[in-house]
């Protein structure tokens, strides 16, 4: 937090291993397929198992950088389709007539689980169970016709979803609220294949036909997924209910993580460990894809400053994004900054006109510059006195500096 009391608590219990996710995924192999719906919520295939998806799309999934420990009042409750209430520090659903809530917090899958009938709530109840899992989020879904193609659609709660996604993508308000106003949204690939335009009417055939409105399209980061939708747009579909699920476990070996998914769904599910090099992408629009690329960029604003010391801040400060705050002390955000302090060190990274404290493409990029101003450049004592003026504690600094020698190490 920036210029907290030593005594102030902080937001994350992140260990001292550094431990990165890949920087991004994208589909699998696979072509746009096309063909007539057969009724309900048509069940479907992933990575690379008779794709129903667009070759060319960019999921760019979101890929936060994790440590072994988490807080312990994390949740690891299941979350089906409809939601029930979040636990303590989730989304609060106020996904009626258009709102959504704000983005509290961020949860980067690990794991990809479809199955071809209903997951039943017993097996969803015993993933959240596995060694190292912390959240888990059930969700509809099925392969619709749009513009004469089958696509493959996810059915979500946008007010709680939208942590599972890609930065750029879960900070665009605009899109969730599309959602919950019963309108839905496409990857950038399949508006560019299908030539769909934001506003615009379509109509989606699922177990009965309907006219939908484009309300925009972004990076969902999940392979096969070209299409997002309401919870209750996509019941009128006829999606089938809890038919995926998204795993995220930090800390854990991902492939582990797929290996006990497989056991706990049996054979019959296709499980997609997401961290697999063939998923991976940069972000949308030339952003960058995951916190990792995003520290390295913002560390470039500032001569001689490491990108190593910004993650080392994010991991200690919001367990990268995941723990926003805000804190005991009132500090906010993924790089947890006191108010008062980000009106004099804010940073439009985003370039959309506004300096927003719980975005990270802007509180990465402010974290850099309040860091420069205290000299974080120069690097030995200076660079020290810059850390501890980040919050006042040697300890602090201490855990930071080999954090930052962790994250260097691991990525010589």
């Amino acid at each position: 937090m920036v210029v907290a009391p030593p005594s102030a608590p902080r937001a994350s219990g992140a260990s001292e291993q550094a431990s990165v996710e890949p920087d991004g995924r994208r589909h699998g192999a696979g072509g746009p397929a096309g063909g007539r719906p057969r009724g309900r919520g048509l069940p479907f295939a992933v990575a690379g198992i008779a794709l129903l998806a667009f070759s060319t799309a960019s999921t760019g999934v979101y890929a936060a950088l994790t440590a072994d420990e988490r807080e312990s009042s994390a949740s690891g409750t299941p979350q089906a389709d409809p939601m029930p209430a979040p636990g303590p520090g989730g989304p609060v659903n106020v996904a009626d007539g258009g709102q959504v809530a704000p983005l509290r917090r961020v949860v980067p899958p690990d794991v990809l689980a479809v199955s071809g009938d209903p997951i039943p709530a017993d097996r969803i109840a015993k993933l959240t169970k596995l060694s190292k899992v912390r959240d888990v989020v059930a969700v509809a879904g099925g392969a619709v016709q749009l513009q004469g193609r089958q696509v493959n659609a996810f059915a979500v709660d946008p007010s709680s979803f939208r942590s599972w996604t890609p930065p750029g993508t879960a900070t665009n308000t605009g899109l969730w609220s599309a959602l919950a106003a019963n309108q839905f949204a496409v990857s950038p690939a399949a508006a560019d294949q299908l030539k769909m335009n934001r506003g615009s009417r379509y109509p989606v055939v699922g177990k009965t036909v309907l006219s939908l409105t484009m309300g925009g399209s972004g990076q969902f980061g999940l392979p096969g997924i070209d299409m997002l939708v309401g919870s209750r747009t996509g019941a009128d579909m006829g999606l089938v209910p809890n038919v995926a699920v998204l795993v995220n476990a930090p800390g854990a070996e991902p492939a582990k993580v797929a290996a006990q998914v497989t056991r706990v769904l049996g054979r019959g599910a296709n499980v997609v460990n997401l961290h697999e090099g063939k998923y991976r992408t940069s972000g949308e629009g030339g952003r960058p894809g995951s916190y990792l690329d995003l520290y390295k960029q913002a560390a470039t604003s500032c001569s001689g400053l490491s990108w190593t010391v910004l993650a080392a801040i994010g991991q200690v400060e919001s367990d990268h994004g995941r723990n926003a705050g805000p804190s005991s002390a009132g500090a906010l955000g993924p790089m947890q900054f006191m108010p008062a302090t980000w009106k004099s060190y804010g940073v439009d990274g985003d370039r959309d006109g506004k300096a927003d404290i719980m975005n990270p493409y802007d509180a990465v990029p402010g974290a850099a510059k309040y860091l420069c101003a205290n000299g974080a450049g120069q690097g030995g004592q200076q660079l020290y006195k810059a850390i501890w003026q980040y919050n006042h504690a040697d300890w602090y600094v201490q855990k930071v500096l080999n954090l930052a020698q962790a994250y260097a190490t691991r990525f010589k």
